[in-house]
């Protein structure tokens, strides 16, 4: 090769580069091709000791998915990756990341060595319209996340990507968003929201394990009627429902991941509720199964 042929054969890499990564893109998502729709499922993720300990939240967890087929990747919107802009984790191997304080070493120790999918990050890319998503490389897996998805699918087996709350959008965005990501239930990605739909650590009695104040009851009880009922514009917009609605999101990041599941739901299908119950005072561990 002569330098002139050499030089022109340099200048071809990028495009060669491009051209593997879309044929990369292709085969991924001709993997992923399901002989039905994924369903869908919202977690109230509760304490991080969840990841630990074998109650009847985690129970209940662990049984909602014995009836679903097995994913070949899981997309999840946890309450506590919030960012200026949308991200998604695009790394080959997330760290688990232990963000919370004051809990037994055990619970530390904890690692869920699930393998990341930088092909499913770029699908989720391709799929949303509404913005840019950025590719992160830094987050990894959040409490809202491995706490949760290590009771489902204790062996890890599962490539598992997380999509950050742009913490400077309104409800109504987060909701168009999320419908965007329904490509990709067709190609046997489960999306699960990880939050609570009553959450306010600031009202939080310790001495109530079992039960849950006035406010927090009525306001869980009419999330549910709205849910059930498909009443998802009244849902976006919670807010302007009351002082109970209010107590119960004082901030949005636990109550969003919520929106991005509902979103994703098509007018046949069911609604499954699970741990349907208020603990502390003002935490709902209400749970769904969309399918």
């Amino acid at each position: 090769m002569n330098r002139k042929e050499f030089l022109a054969s340099l200048a071809l890499l990028p495009l060669i580069a491009k051209s593997m990564d879309l044929k990369s893109l292709h085969q991924f998502t001709q993997k992923l091709l399901p002989t039905e729709q994924m369903p869908v499922l919202f977690f109230g993720h509760g304490s991080p000791m969840n990841a630990i300990e074998e109650n009847e939240f985690t129970i209940g967890w662990k049984q909602s998915v014995q009836v679903l087929p097995k994913p070949s990747a899981i997309l999840c919107v946890s309450a506590h990756w919030e960012t200026r802009g949308t991200f998604v984790t695009a790394m080959d191997m997330p760290k688990t990341i232990h963000d919370f304080g004051g809990f037994p070493q055990a619970l530390y120790d904890v690692q869920y060595p699930a393998a990341g999918s930088p092909e499913l990050a770029a699908a989720t890319k391709e799929a949303v319209k509404k913005t840019s998503i950025g590719l992160d490389e830094d987050w990894g897996l959040d409490h809202g996340s491995w706490s949760v998805i290590k009771n489902l699918y204790p062996d890890a087996d599962i490539p598992v990507v997380q999509l950050s709350l742009d913490y400077t959008k309104a409800p109504q965005y987060h909701y168009e968003l999320a419908k965007e990501l329904q490509v990709l239930r067709k190609k046997g990605v489960l999306v699960i929201g990880s939050g609570n739909i009553v959450h306010n650590l600031g009202m939080l009695d310790w001495q109530n394990q079992n039960g849950g104040f006035d406010w927090a009851i009525e306001a869980n009880e009419k999330f549910k009627e709205l849910i059930l009922n498909n009443e998802h514009q009244q849902l976006i917009d919670y807010a302007a429902k009351g002082k109970a609605f209010q107590l119960s999101v004082p901030t949005p990041e636990h109550y969003l991941p919520l929106l991005y599941t509902i979103a994703l739901k098509d007018k046949q299908e069911k609604i499954t509720l699970f741990n349907d119950k208020l603990t502390m005072g003002s935490i709902s561990m209400l749970s769904l199964r969309i399918e």
